[in-house]
């Protein structure tokens, strides 16, 4: 066998480990990604407007906040396979950066356009129906994207071999 041939083979074999890019596939991984977004943007946005933080800080806050649980999120499963911390945070990185940066644009920049939903405060029909919004549309268009990225061995890929 000659070395182009061998490097097919390995790398035949290699996506032969990876999850397949289905279409659920990536709505598993994308639903992954609304649960540490959701929480995060939640928490965010009731401290932010419980605070009366400017609309800019409240949604710095909530921005943050879904990075972290999103990550820990990921890093959960990961850790419980035994993967030691500093790596599952690399594997963390690796799975969920862009998914949560797509989400995270599509829904902050929902939240800031509907009129009056920063200011409503999370005791308002209006904060919570535009929060709820945000978050549905960032699902369908972040959603592409991570079958994109599964397809490429990418995203919530690096992340399927720790899933037994």
């Amino acid at each position: 066998m000659d070395h182009s041939t061998h490097q097919h083979a390995g790398h035949a074999e290699h996506a032969a480990h990876r999850p397949p890019a289905t279409w659920a596939a990536a709505a598993q991984a994308t639903l992954h990604c609304l649960t540490g977004c959701a929480i995060g943007e939640v928490l965010g946005m009731v401290i932010g407007t419980a605070l009366g933080l400017h609309g800019v800080a409240t949604v710095a806050l909530a921005v943050a906040l879904a990075f972290v649980f999103g990550y820990a999120l990921t890093m959960r499963g990961v850790l419980k396979a035994g993967v030691p911390f500093r790596a599952a945070l690399k594997v963390a990185l690796a799975a969920d950066t862009i998914s949560i940066t797509v989400m995270e644009i599509v829904d902050n920049l929902i939240m800031v356009s509907v009129p009056g939903a920063m200011d409503a405060g999370a005791g308002s029909w209006l904060f919570w129906g535009a929060l709820a919004f945000s978050l549905a549309v960032a699902f369908v268009l972040t959603w592409p994207v991570n079958k994109w990225m599964i397809g490429r061995g990418k995203g919530h890929a690096v992340v399927h071999q720790y899933h037994h």
